[in-house]
């Protein structure tokens, strides 16, 4: 079972490019969908508008370092999380995704056919790719999710913002489960992977209603917001300062205008496990 490309399988009962044309579907459909998600909230527009408005302004940065380091800390090591718990949820979906999502393009386009067998690693990465998946997803949706651990709600809620992580738990899930039935020679084999092809298409299908598309716009965000933190032109973000008359007046209440810095930092006597 750990050892047997399951999409080889698949050969025996349709075309060997059947499912090769349907991962280069879920590719448009992904690329699609991020077009259609950048254009409809204005998130490339928001981006350049910034980047123009601030170039050129405040001290000079080192763009190639805070590049490295956006990359580093940022997008490799999911430095926006100050909870570990959360962090660590976060980077096994991420990089069990990643390595399921490559080693599947292997099998699927390198070993099409049982005719060409499949080099074992390969076929346990992508195990092993789908099993971090599933640790780092379900921790998070059980246990760390913040209406769930903070405000007490039912790990049962749903919400559209959770499409983007139940359909990736289902896709992986039944794309396990179908690998192990079919391994064993079950005769729900053939209904599991309708399933799983179903949950597949919903997860690649739906980046416009989800978060899926997210992730493509974040390292740019989070760059271009390093550089303004590093130039002092703190695009959008207010000053940690009242002296600033602009920054008095943008509160509503008379009470916060002239209110010391360090007004309601109570909050921070919590440890951060929610974000």
């Amino acid at each position: 079972m750990f050892t047997t490309n399951p999409f080889a399988a698949v050969a025996d009962s349709l075309p060997a490019s059947a499912m090769q044309v349907f991962v280069v579907l879920m590719a448009l459909a992904v690329l699609l969908g991020t077009v259609l998600d950048m254009v409809h909230k204005g998130s490339a527009t928001y981006f350049f508008a910034n980047w123009r408005k601030s170039r050129g302004k405040g001290a000079p940065v080192d763009v190639a370092s805070i590049a490295v380091k956006t990359v580093v800390v940022d997008v490799l090591a999911s430095g926006e999380f100050c909870n570990p718990r959360r962090r660590v949820a976060h980077l096994l979906t991420m990089y069990g995704f990643i390595l399921y999502l490559v080693t599947t393009a292997i099998m699927v386009f390198g070993y099409p056919t049982t005719a060409t067998p499949t080099p074992t690693p390969v076929v346990q990465l992508w195990w092993l790719g789908g099993l971090m998946v599933l640790a780092g997803g379900y921790w998070f949706w059980f246990f760390i999710r913040v209406d769930v651990a903070a405000e007490g709600s039912s790990p049962l809620r749903l919400m559209r913002a959770d499409l983007f992580i139940l359909s990736l738990l289902a896709s992986v899930t039944l794309g396990l489960l179908w690998a192990g039935l079919q391994g064993s020679g079950s005769a729900a084999a053939g209904v599991v992977f309708g399933l799983y092809i179903l949950a597949t298409i919903v997860l690649f299908g739906g980046v416009y209603w989800s978060k899926f598309a997210h992730m493509f716009f974040k390292p740019a965000a989070a760059f271009e917001k390093r550089v303004s933190k590093a130039s002092g032109v703190y695009a959008n973000l207010p000053l940690q300062t009242r002296d600033d008359p602009a920054q008095r007046e943008r509160h509503s209440m008379e009470l916060l205008r002239d209110a010391p810095m360090d007004m309601g930092l109570g909050i921070k006597r919590e440890a951060p496990r929610h974000y």
